[in-house]
Parts: C-alpha cells; sequence; structure tokens
C-alpha cells in the first residue's frame, strides 16, 4: 500500500484555509456584536449553538453551525490551531474533497454524540469536534500504513487532546470523542470507497470536480434534510434517503462516464458551472419565501441590511449571485477547463490510468 512520508508539520492547503476563514467570519462576527473579545451564551444560541433541544426540535442545521461558532478569542485561536496543525497533513493525503467531508462528519456525529452523553442541558460551540476528527482520520490512515509519521506525533497531540479535554469542566469531552471517533470510522469508510471505486467506476475524479460535487451533494442532503424533499415527494424518510443515495451514485456514474469521453473534462466542468447558478438561483428562491415574507430581524445590523437590499429585488440578486458563482466555478476550474478542450482523446485514458492505479485512499 502507498505510504506518505512528512515531517511533523504540514504546510495548510486550500480547504483548510477556505475553513478558517469561515469559521474566523463566524466568529467574529458574534465578537462585533457583543462589543468585546467574548460571546454571550444568548448570541450563540441564536447563530447556532447545539443545546438539548435541538434534535427533538429538529433544528439540524445546529449541526453544522455550532462548529463555526466560538465562546472567545482564545476558544477559536485553540481549534484554529488544532486545524492548521492537523488539517494540512490531512488534505494534503486525501485531498480536498474527502477532507471536508470527514471535517463535516466529524462535526456533525461529534454534536450527535455530544448530544446522547449530556445528562443535564447546555449549549456547546467550537470546532473542536471536527478537529478531533482530523487527528481521528490520521490516526486511521497511520493504523493502515498509508501514513509515515512517528507514533509521538499522536502520542503528543491525542494526550493533549485528552488532557485539555477533561481536564477544564468547560470543554465539551463528548463532542471530542464523538469527533475523534466520527473520523475514524469515516476514513475506514472512504478508504473502502475508494478500493471499490476501481471496480465501479473507470475514471480518477480531478480533485475540483471532486469538491464541487461534494459540496453540491451537500446542499441537496440539506435541503432534503430539512424536509422540503419529503414534503415535496411524501416519503418517509428511509425512502428518502435510499432515493437521495441512488440519485447521487447515478450522477457520480454519469461524470464518470463524461469523463471519459473526448473532451469530457470540459463539458464535466461546465455543468458543474451551471449546475452551482442553479443552486444559489433555488436558494435565493428559498430564502425570499421564508426570511422575506417575515422580515424578522436577526439582531445584526450588517444582516439586516443585506437582507432589506435582497428582499428589496430577489430575482434581480439571485440572478447576479448566480452568474458570479458560474464565473467563479469557470475561473477555479480554468486549467481543468483548458485541459478539456484541448483534449484530442488523451484526458479520458490518463484519468482511466490514474484510477487503475489507485487501492484505496
Amino acid at each position: 500500500m502507498p505510504s506518505y512520508r512528512t515531517s511533523f508539520f504540514e504546510v495548510p492547503h486550500a480547504a483548510v484555509y477556505a475553513l478558517m476563514t469561515v469559521t474566523v467570519l463566524a466568529s467574529g462576527l458574534c465578537f462585533i456584536q457583543s462589543g468585546g473579545p467574548a460571546a454571550p451564551a444568548e448570541l450563540l444560541y441564536r447563530y447556532g449553538g447545539m443545546y438539548s433541544g435541538a434534535l427533538p426540535r429538529h433544528e439540524y442545521w445546529r449541526l453544522l453551525a455550532y462548529g463555526f461558532l466560538h465562546v472567545n478569542f482564545v476558544h477559536l485561536t485553540m481549534n484554529m490551531l488544532c486545524l492548521v496543525l492537523w488539517g494540512g497533513h490531512l488534505e494534503r493525503r486525501v485531498g480536498p474533497a474527502y477532507f471536508l467531508i470527514l471535517y463535516l462528519c466529524a462535526m456533525v456525529f461529534g454534536a450527535i454524540i455530544g448530544n446522547a452523553i449530556h445528562a443535564t442541558p447546555y449549549l456547546t460551540v467550537g470546532a473542536s469536534g471536527a478537529t478531533s476528527g482530523i487527528l481521528g482520520a490520521l490516526f486511521c490512515l497511520w493504523i493502515l500504513g498509508k501514513l509515515d509519521l512517528r507514533f509521538d506525533f499522536f502520542a503528543i497531540n491525542i494526550g493533549l487532546n485528552i488532557a485539555f479535554a477533561f481536564g477544564n469542566s468547560r470543554i465539551d469531552w463528548g463532542v471530542h470523542l464523538g469527533g475523534f471517533s466520527a473520523g475514524l470510522i469515516a476514513c475506514a469508510l472512504l478508504d473502502l470507497v475508494e478500493k471499490a471505486n476501481a471496480y465501479a467506476l473507470r475514471c480518477k475524479f480531478p480533485e475540483a470536480v471532486k469538491v464541487n460535487l461534494t459540496l453540491l451533494g451537500c446542499v441537496a442532503a440539506l435541503w432534503g434534510w430539512a424536509g422540503q424533499a419529503l414534503a415535496t415527494a411524501g416519503l418517509p424518510a428511509w425512502g428518502a434517503g435510499i432515493v437521495f443515495a441512488g440519485a447521487c451514485c447515478a450522477v457520480v456514474k454519469m461524470v464518470d462516464l463524461a469523463l471519459s469521453m473526448k473532451k469530457g473534462l470540459a463539458i464535466v466542468v461546465t455543468v458543474l458551472a451551471g449546475a452551482n447558478a442553479a443552486t444559489v438561483i433555488l436558494g435565493g428562491w428559498a430564502i425570499a419565501s421564508s426570511a422575506c415574507g417575515s422580515r424578522w430581524p436577526s439582531g445584526s445590523i450588517p444582516l439586516d441590511n443585506l437582507l432589506a437590499t435582497f428582499c428589496s429585488n430577489p430575482v434581480l440578486v439571485s440572478g447576479l449571485a448566480a452568474i458570479g458563482v458560474a464565473a467563479l466555478t469557470l475561473w477555479l476550474c480554468s486549467k481543468e477547463m483548458s485541459r478539456g478542450i484541448e483534449d484530442v482523446g488523451f484526458v479520458g485514458a490518463s484519468l482511466r490510468a490514474e484510477r487503475s492505479r489507485r487501492h484505496g485512499l
């Protein structure tokens, strides 16, 4: 099995920087509104803090929102430091798409397990469950013999994680444990998926395509989980889950077949740009039909002003945003687009050859 040799520290990559940016902006907004380097519990609850009644009340969006909020500047700094120290290793090893999947899985299941462990009402925020998942995924790769890190890397980092979790009563150790377990298990499952893909798929997907498909899949899953798809189709939850999984498999296979064609990479990138634009338009329609009707104040002047601007002409704003997203997609995938346009039949062959060389992660 191929292994990945690295040093104790690895320079972060694009997905790590993107997650850091979103987290710092979300937490910074709370700090700005509170007027200091800390956010009160009421504000954290309003913006998505995870609490004991979230799941019974079907507030599933909190399973993701809580991971981008932090109590104070020290809390934010510690979690971002862990994201930098551990995330660089994992993203370089598995790529940005699988990194995002592992990070979000650890965030969600860390919150679920932490919620199950809590016996009393609570409110928790922070990226510690997701960063613990990064460490769990790295440990899984090390166990599988696919990561050439010394044992002291895990002894030091896991030891410090345990010490912080149990040494401070304000730290939610259940989220740490759940995130670490979720990262380890999800990484092992992705390794099995990659091994199965050698038989199910013909081509190795470029990372830009894989990341875009992952983000679109997350948006579709959130939309379905919110209940809009269930209400439309009239299916039970398990039936909708099966339909969604089947649809995802069908889309992946169609992309696989398209990539094997001449100039298929250019076609796939163009279709993804259109799908991103359509997603923005649908998202604008959903916001206009819900938030613009009630016009409830959020408590944040910038957010209220932004919502007022959008609600004044939602069709125009959504259309301009969709065009911008499509253009951004084409710009970010410019190398893949150029490669696909210039293809005379070698791109699909190279992607098929790369798939045949892969055995797991």
